[in-house]
């Protein structure tokens, strides 16, 4: 990175935490620390929660994602605009009207206080591990950029979000996140036409797009129904609208953004204009990716996009092997290229059978180059055993560093930093809510102690161990923006299953929906560990499987306890 590129991404990033710090100074009460106070329009509630969701993992490992695996993630937000009408018909109306700080306060009016710690500690387990992840994608660039040990980058990228969430609370969160939206779309647009103006002269848009066609990274929609694939059309409408329901309707780090909305209107609306934008903004992302992936076949690619790993390599005891391999790629991407040219050219003179020729000579060639690419994974791990030994994640990040032009480096950078800061801060801000709410209240009840304070200083202790989980990250070895949602869907279906019964089922009281969710819980931790279905149908199975045991323990009398229902 050049002098400018610092300053832009040094700029950029001083001004956002000043302005968000800005915005919500003066004093504040708890009320004003964690929902702003009730005060913000629908266009600052549909931004906010659209950047609490898309942090740097979306920035840096979509890309990744479309670039190895083309487009089919995006059915994975399918179910995501119907879950919106469900919630601005439902959630959203009951948690205005009820007055509550977090989500699962309704609880214990409605069963027990059992139910909401339990509720409330699941909530905490899930997005603390997630944030954990969510610290991590950041580290990578400056890790990466700086060639410094991920260990430290985690603690400085979480150590600075940590600063200006304590300091400013959800007011300074909400500003920071309207900002950050409009200077994301801005980068992502450029960064998808620079790609396309950098392939050949002779080839447009739409000639990218046949290229990723012939390599399958078009694969937008997959109608069969399995429940072993990961996505498609029946996983992304069913289990999506189910994952999209439970995470914007009961985890708090999104409800405590649609909170400060004005009024029950202008909480809906932020909601639906999450629903309308969220869909076609992840398409573009992914996209990006596809366009980088046509660029690199028209290119030569990095034998591993880690290039930290890779300096490590060339300076250690395997780097006779490594150099072995690299030249084999080097010619295998060299074979690639010509049947690419040779694609293009069959294409465009619609000869079939050339064009199937060169398909084939290009699919061998992408075969041959997966083998040597899994050889340096390898490689990698054996040479430094706490490195990830997938690189998708660094895809996109090596595209910009080596290929785009200075200045938007810098942006680009700080782009991510930004959409990470934001999601970030959004999670330990509703870390810090719900331990309040939740667990102080109840253990401290009546307590003189100023809760302002409180939540500060849970922040700071939820800031601590998110940092601990990213020291760990690194071992997981997949795609990020995969890894979050797999952890979220261990447990977002047994959270929405309860909440399922709180809402629709009033016969059903504390005692059996209590046992259902420690059974349902149970049950999808074996369906993870065993493999036995995608991860987007444990949303369905824990939330399905919460209802039904709770209805059947209730209809065997073992609920003994008498029903308490909340006050209208």
């Amino acid at each position: 990175m050049s002098s400018l590129d610092w300053w832009i991404l040094g700029g950029t990033i001083a001004l956002l935490v000043l302005y968000g710090l800005y915005k919500s100074r003066g004093k504040q009460s708890f009320d004003d620390y964690t929902l702003a106070g009730q005060s913000l329009p629908w266009y600052h509630v549909g931004m906010s929660v659209m950047a609490t969701q898309a942090s740097a993992i979306t920035f840096l490992s979509a890309p990744g994602q479309g670039f190895s695996d083309g487009m089919r993630f995006v059915q994975f937000y399918f179910g995501l605009p119907l879950a919106m009408v469900v919630l601005s018909i439902t959630f959203v109306p009951i948690f205005h009207r009820l007055r509550v700080y977090t989500a699962y306060e309704f609880l214990e009016n409605r069963f027990d206080g059992r139910v909401r710690s339990l509720t409330a500690g699941l909530f905490l387990l899930q997005r603390a591990l997630s944030t954990g992840v969510s610290i991590y994608a950041p580290s990578i660039i400056l890790s990466t950029i700086l060639g410094w040990n991920i260990y430290w980058t985690n603690l400085i990228m979480g150590g600075i979000v940590l600063f200006y969430s304590v300091s400013g609370g959800t007011k300074a969160i909400s500003y920071t996140h309207l900002t950050q939206m409009l200077i994301v779309t801005v980068a992502m647009f450029i960064a998808g036409f620079l790609t396309v103006h950098k392939l050949p002269t002779d080839m447009g848009f739409t000639d990218a797009l046949r290229v990723a066609g012939k390599a399958g990274r078009l694969n937008l929609i997959d109608t069969t129904f399995d429940v072993k694939s990961r996505y498609n059309l029946w996983s992304g409408l069913i289990g999506g609208f189910f994952l999209q329901l439970s995470y914007f309707g009961t985890d708090q780090s999104q409800v405590g953004r649609y909170l400060t909305g004005e009024t029950i209107k202008q909480s809906r609306i932020g909601l639906l204009m999450n629903g309308l934008l969220k869909v076609p903004m992840q398409f573009l992302i992914l996209l990006v990716g596809v366009l980088v992936f046509v660029f690199y076949q028209f290119h030569e690619s990095p034998v591993f996009f880690n290039k930290q790993e890779v300096e490590r390599l060339n300076a250690g005891p395997l780097a006779g092997e490594f150099q072995v391999l690299n030249r084999q790629h080097q010619g295998l991407s060299a074979q690639r290229r010509a049947a690419v040219l040779n694609l293009q050219r069959a294409t465009a003179q619609n000869n079939d059978a050339a064009a199937a020729a060169a398909g084939d000579q290009l699919d061998k060639a992408d075969e041959a180059l997966a083998k040597t690419h899994a050889a340096v994974s390898d490689l990698v791990k054996r040479n430094n055993p706490a490195a990830d030994k997938n690189d998708v994640n660094y895809v996109f990040l090596r595209f910009i560093l080596d290929y785009l032009p200075h200045g938007l480096i810098g942006l680009l950078i700080a782009m991510i930093f930004i959409s990470s800061m934001g999601s970030i801060a959004a999670a330990y801000s509703s870390l810090a809510s719900t331990t309040v709410v939740d667990i102080y209240r109840r253990v401290w009840p009546g307590s003189t102690h100023n809760e302002v304070v409180v939540s500060r200083w849970s922040t700071i202790g939820w800031g601590i161990f998110c940092v601990v989980v990213a020291q760990f990250t690194n071992r997981i070895g997949s795609s990020l923006i995969e890894t979050v949602n797999i952890l979220g869907s261990l447990f977002y279906g047994v959270i929405l299953g309860i909440f399922c019964v709180a809402f629709y089922v009033r016969s059903i009281g504390g005692r059996a929906t209590f046992w259902a969710a420690v059974v349902a819980e149970a049950v999808v931790f074996v369906c993870y560990y065993f493999d036995l279905m995608a991860f987007l149908w444990f949303n369905v199975v824990g939330c399905l499987l919460v209802v039904a045991l709770a209805w059947l323990f209730t209809t065997l009398q073992l609920n003994l306890r008498p029903v308490r229902v909340a006050d209208e």
